[in-house]
């Protein structure tokens, strides 16, 4: 993943006032427990002028007219996530509304941590741990159990 275009990213959700929380692989790492990712997971708040801020904020790095395609009634419906593949990069940004019935943004705690001057809000390793446990990917379970070790988790 090209760091400048994750890091020119990071600067542009922040300078737009998105409400977001990095989940996933990326989160991880910020927490100390490497594990390669090909993919930036952000939930985000969905609503209208939160989603209008994303988009003004993809814009910013991408002059991609497939940004309009992102739209509240998908982020807010029944399958809440939109994958965006940012033309010519080597990664996606999967944009998550919710996940199911079981976590929706509000009930995500967010650490805030500064990644070259840029405030980025991460997923509390608590969170992270209560999304990944039950999960059926054999990934998550594993990572579950790093931030469980390395943080000190209960069972909930």
């Amino acid at each position: 993943m090209d760091f400048d275009r994750f890091f020119g990213l990071l600067k542009a959700l922040e300078r737009e006032a998105v409400d977001y929380i990095l989940v996933g692989g990326i989160a991880l790492n910020l927490h100390g427990i490497v594990r390669a990712t090909e993919d930036i997971d952000l939930f985000v708040r969905a609503n209208a002028d939160n989603v209008d801020r994303l988009k003004r904020a993809l814009r910013s790095v991408w002059n991609d007219p497939d940004i309009a395609q992102i739209r509240l009634e998908d982020l807010a419906g029944d399958y809440p996530t939109v994958r965006y593949g940012p033309p010519d990069e080597g990664f996606v940004i999967d944009l998550i509304g919710r996940l199911g019935s079981a976590f929706t943004f509000d009930d995500l705690k967010a650490d805030v941590a500064d990644v070259e001057g840029v405030h980025v809000r991460l997923a509390s390793p608590e969170s992270l741990y209560r999304m990944k446990k039950d999960t059926v990917r054999a990934q998550d379970r594993a990572d579950a159990q790093l931030l469980k070790d390395r943080f000190g988790l209960k069972e909930d």
